[in-house]
């Protein structure tokens, strides 16, 4: 192995190794390329595939009012045309070769990513390169990407009552973080992009010296490095400016939002602002809220959905952000019963997280749930490269993933409780009701009968 590693280093000019790191059975690789952008390379010869992930370090977080969503936009335009290809080639040749390709964008990044035949890595490393820096921006393929992502916020958020109560979950819960605003954008910022307003933002961030490529697969470390050394090295790396942004004061109230809807029963979201992902109570409020909310055997779903007989859909979750976020807990009245009792019911549970310990037999079986899935999730190259880029992207950690393994074995009854302590703040929470449009004209009716 090192003298694989001396051998990359002495071919390859303007190349830096940044050392190994241990990742399940293998070593993680870490190199640099003289603009700045970093590969990882795990070899992995359980199957003759190849994942390839570029991470940029840029999400709607890195967007500004007036200008919400273009991170999320770019997502689409990186598959439209380049100077190189035309609109429809880049998944085109990927399909012909045996490949698979897709990308995601969130608050606090964007991914995009190939699995294919691990004898056609250099093609996705020749078309990710290529992408990175010539990408055609002209008022054509920005307008028609703009009306794909108008109807996508149509769909996923304008006409869908989830989508609707998560936005104005975080709109109500931040009003200065950037986690304020959607992913997806607001309906008047897409409609108004520009090609102009598009490439600033290209030539801001999608830089070598903003990315993180990931290879896992059956690869030679050198012939990796060879070839995107190659490809990518004389690419020019950009002036990222600093962050800009303000963090929310503590939140002195609770907040509430009625959203009326076209839904047969009534909804509650609650949103108590929550740790960082890297933060130390991350994992213990993880591990409660699974207890509360993972599975038919969960204290929620037992007390809520089969004792009382008043929920169902019951869901908790915490946000895993580069900065504070919330958590989320969610339910869907049965019929006849409403958000306020789903409220009632869950306070009780929430007061118990704060006053009482969890069983030895509760924390094990968190803790059993959640390694599991961890561990599901790297059983393929595509799963060990997501996972890597996530890490390494929002905490600088690309074996993130086994430290956290760690920390949820290491977590005990106590620090779970302390965490509910902490985060679990009647004042410091918004909670958005979700009622049905019918419902809310027969009491308006009521309302002015009796006027």
């Amino acid at each position: 192995m090192a003298t694989q590693k001396k051998i990359v280093q002495a071919q390859l000019d303007g190349v830096t190794f940044d050392g190994t790191v241990p990742f399940s059975n293998g070593l993680i690789e870490r190199y640099t390329l003289q603009n700045g952008l970093s590969v990882i390379v795990l070899v992995d010869k359980s199957a003759p595939t190849v994942s390839y992930f570029t991470w940029y370090r840029v999400g709607s977080r890195h967007e500004k009012p007036g200008k919400t969503g273009l991170a999320h936009l770019f997502e689409h335009l990186m598959f439209n045309e380049t100077e190189s290809l035309k609109a429809g080639e880049f998944d085109r040749k990927l399909e012909e070769n045996g490949a698979e390709t897709n990308a995601a964008t969130w608050v606090d990044w964007t991914y995009y990513y190939e699995s294919l035949p691990s004898d056609r890595l250099g093609l996705a490393v020749q078309m990710e390169s290529d992408r990175m820096a010539h990408l055609v921006l002209r008022d054509p393929q920005v307008t028609s990407e703009k009306e794909v992502v108008a109807n996508e916020r149509r769909f996923r958020v304008d006409d869908d009552v989830e989508g609707a109560a998560s936005e104005i979950l975080y709109k109500a819960a931040f009003d200065k973080h950037p986690y304020h605003w959607p992913t997806i954008g607001w309906m008047e910022d897409i409609n108004n992009f520009s090609p102009d307003d598009c490439a600033a933002f290209y030539k801001t961030f999608y830089a070598p010296n903003n990315a993180t490529v990931i290879v896992v697969g059956d690869v030679k470390t050198k012939d990796v490095i060879a070839k995107i050394a190659d490809a990518y090295g004389k690419l020019a790396a950009a002036r990222i400016p600093a962050e800009d942004y303000q963090h929310d004061p503590p939140q002195q109230a609770e907040r509430r939002v009625v959203l009326m809807k076209q839904t047969p029963t009534p909804k509650l979201i609650i949103g108590y602002h929550g740790p960082a992902l890297g933060d130390a109570e991350h994992v213990p409020l993880s591990l409660l809220v699974e207890i509360m909310f993972g599975g038919r055997a969960s204290r929620v779903h037992r007390s809520l959905a089969i004792d009382l007989e008043i929920a169902t859909d019951l869901r908790g979750w915490v946000s895993t952000f580069r900065d504070p976020g919330l958590i989320e807990m969610y339910g869907t009245a049965r019929e006849g019963k409403t958000a306020e009792e789903i409220l009632s019911a869950l306070d009780e549970q929430i007061s118990k997280a704060r006053d009482e310990l969890v069983t030895d037999d509760e924390l094990a079986r968190a803790k059993a749930r959640l390694e599991l899935s961890l561990l599901r999730s790297l059983e393929t190259a595509a799963g060990k490269a997501e996972q890597i880029g996530f890490y390494a992207t929002v905490l600088g950690d690309p074996a993130g993933a086994f430290a956290r393994l760690e920390a949820y074995r290491r977590a005990t009854a106590s620090d779970l409780r302390i965490a509910a302590r902490r985060y679990f703040v009647d004042n410091a929470r918004t909670i958005v009701v979700v009622t049905p449009e019918l419902e809310a004209e027969e009491e308006k009716a009521e309302e002015s009968a009796a006027q």
